[in-house]
């Protein structure tokens, strides 16, 4: 039987090796922390003895250097009193038998129309009280001069000011642009508190930024978060490359501030992405040079003037990046180009993948929407262009953007059912009768009649028109199933759905 070892150390003894060991351990705790205290006090004086040792191994690099929390308080100080409340009284509206008081754009208008509340042949509430709403904005001019969201003065009736010392203004609307939610107004007053602008352009994920803004109508309430991702596309807003933030903003922020930590403008709040309606830890912010374009068109002329060069695109994932010999995922692949357009005239074709404006590198789709739509019509943009594994340089003339929207191709949706079939890719396909083809309105050949496999995976439909292959066009069967046999284990499949054309990616076994 194995001994049973027990502590003879009697209490008082206990006691005094305890306090011996605290004691060590205190002293060991001072100088590890007095030895790191020298270290950070006197870092440049590592520097001259690592310099005077060349045959030494090079020292690893520095660790980043984890500071404390930012302090904020002096930018609120300075440039919170630039900051502005933006209270709306909408147009009155007919009442359509919505309750009192809430706009046709809420949630809730169409359910309280449906169910129980009274309607305009109901007597009492011929019109319905003129909605209010409320947002956030900011002073750019001492003489007045206030940058705000369009989302935020639509179909404005009365528009009032408030400043932080609570004075009041009436506002009126210089202009709105919705493609970028960009407005200004104006109130008449002088020797406004004004804010500093400062350059997107340097701004890099992981930087602090602050909000100032009227959440849920708070005025001027703070918050702080950094920057999470920038050039940012959004559903819906193709000329906007937004700024992502996780700074807490919510309703009633919308049109305010985002300044950096030298205390200036990068951007405008503008949107939320959410499931509730509240904050939900990403929010979006439009870059202040895009909306100072806007700004400057707006009071100048009262419209936004933007270029185009009439193609249809759509963003490079990894599978088409590989099926057009691109090194990584990168710039705006070309779906269409518009029949005697100005991209058209420079050459510029379907399969082209554009990655550079002007010397400025496209990364996703939306900033090449973004860089044309600012440079003036009747310029010229040099594209960098790549083609049949080449790099290009095309120069296209920039022409005006008319009020329709550019079609910016997206993926398709899922899809099920006949024909030959081009077994690798997993479609059933049939000659486009004379007729077909006319009421389309396609130069394609090929119709899509059944999908599976890599196709349906992809999501392509039945109806959906084969034009071609990485580039190379189809007109038959045999076609088809060449160009399926020749392809690698990525195949950019160029379809026509409708009016658009677009680059379907499928992945082969």
């Amino acid at each position: 039987m194995n001994p049973k070892f027990e502590s003879t150390l009697t209490p008082p003894l206990k006691r005094m090796i305890a306090l011996c060991a605290i004691a060590v351990a205190l002293a060991a705790c001072s100088r590890d922390l007095s030895a790191q205290s020298t270290r950070a006090a006197a870092p440049t004086a590592a520097a001259p003895a690592a310099a005077q040792a060349p045959g030494s191994p090079s020292a690893p690099a520095a660790e980043p250097v984890l500071r404390g929390l930012p302090d904020f308080s002096q930018l609120v100080d300075r440039y919170g009193p630039a900051v502005v409340n933006v209270e709306v009284v909408e147009k009155a509206q007919p009442a359509a038998g919505g309750p009192p008081g809430l706009s046709p754009n809420d949630p809730f208008y169409d359910f309280f129309r449906r169910f129980g509340v009274p309607g305009p042949e109901q007597g009492p509430r011929a019109h319905q009280p003129p909605a209010r709403g409320a947002g956030s904005g900011f002073i750019v001019n001492s003489d007045g001069y206030i940058l705000t969201n369009t989302h935020v003065v639509a179909n404005a009736d009365e528009v009032t000011v408030r400043l932080t010392d609570r004075r009041e203004f009436p506002a009126k609307v210089i202009g709105a642009d919705e493609r970028t939610d960009v407005a200004v107004i104006k109130i008449s007053a002088t020797n406004l508190p004004i804010v500093k602008l400062g350059d997107p352009s340097r701004i890099k994920p992981g930087q602090w930024v602050l909000a100032i803004g009227s959440p849920f109508g708070f005025e001027n309430s703070a918050t702080a978060g950094i920057i999470s991702a920038t050039s940012r596309s959004v559903p819906g807003e193709n000329y906007v490359p937004f700024i992502q933030t996780d700074v807490a903003v919510n309703p009633g922020n919308s049109g305010g501030p985002l300044f950096n930590m030298a205390g200036e403008v990068i951007g405008i709040n503008s949107q939320i992405f959410s499931r509730t309606g509240g904050f939900m830890g990403v929010s979006f912010a439009i870059p202040i040079d895009v909306a100072r374009n806007v700004e400057e068109q707006l009071i100048k002329t009262g419209h936004v003037v933007r270029g185009r060069i009439g193609v249809t695109i759509q963003d490079v994932n990894a599978q088409l990046a590989e099926s057009f010999g691109l090194e990584r995922p990168h710039g705006a692949l070309v779906s269409s180009v518009e029949k005697d357009g100005p991209a058209a005239h420079a050459g510029i074709a379907a399969g082209d993948v554009i990655l550079g404006v002007g010397g400025h590198a496209i990364e996703r789709y939306g900033e090449l929407s973004g860089a044309i739509a600012a440079m003036r019509p009747g310029s010229d943009a040099t594209l960098s262009v790549w083609r049949n594994g080449k790099e290009q340089s095309i120069n296209v003339r920039v022409a005006e953007l008319k009020e329709q929207p550019q079609l910016t191709a997206r993926a398709g949706k899922p899809a099920g059912h006949g024909g030959d079939r081009a077994s690798a890719l997993g479609l059933t396909v049939r000659p486009l009768a004379p007729q077909e083809k006319e009421q389309a309105n396609t130069q394609g050949s090929l119709v899509v009649e059944e999908v599976s496999g890599p196709a349906q995976a992809a999501e392509v439909q039945p109806g959906d028109i084969i034009l071609g292959i990485n580039g190379r066009r189809v007109h038959s069967v045999k076609e088809l199933q060449d160009a399926a046999k020749s392809a690698g284990k990525s195949v950019a499949l160029l379809i026509q759905r409708e009016d658009a054309q677009i680059f379907v990616p499928l992945r082969l076994p």
